[in-house]
């Protein structure tokens, strides 16, 4: 219990950040993308926020042997660059100049009433799941080769 109430309040504490700091208005994010036109900066900012607490952050959390609510980290252990991680931060990165929204941004936007986050939301579902049989399809036929 006390594991998911953690996660809750930390989703929250990420969802309102995501709202204090303009990255679920799809507006703000795409200005961000429009260095010619009604650049907005702003969000520079916010990242550089993200990365500093981030690298601080894990230089704190990982000197526990554990971590609270785990009995081990789960960090990546892949180092190398493979086509499905290009693939998949293009299609991101695409999607997020495309439409102003990231998941991160879009699910707190949900909130807002607007149809475009649920609209984006409900794609973006549909584009896990192509992919996830995309992958199992490919699998499978390597299984057989």
């Amino acid at each position: 219990m006390l594991r998911i109430a953690s996660a809750g309040t930390i989703g929250l504490v990420f969802g309102v950040g995501i709202v204090i700091s303009g990255m679920s208005n799809p507006a703000k994010v795409l200005n961000f993308f429009d260095p010619f036109g009604t650049w907005d900066p702003s969000l520079l900012l916010v990242m550089a926020s993200a990365l500093l607490v981030t690298f601080i952050g894990y230089r704190f959390v990982l000197r526990r042997p554990a971590p609270v609510f785990d009995r081990t980290f789960h960090l990546p252990t892949k180092r190398d660059f493979d086509m499905p991680l290009i693939a998949g931060s293009a299609t991101f990165g695409i999607g997020w100049g495309i439409a102003g929204f990231c998941p991160g941004g879009a699910i707190p936007a949900l909130g807002s009433g607007e149809p475009s986050p649920f609209i984006f939301v409900a794609a973006m579902i549909v584009g896990i799941l192509m992919a996830n049989g995309l992958k199992a399809a490919l699998a499978r036929r390597d299984a057989l080769a």
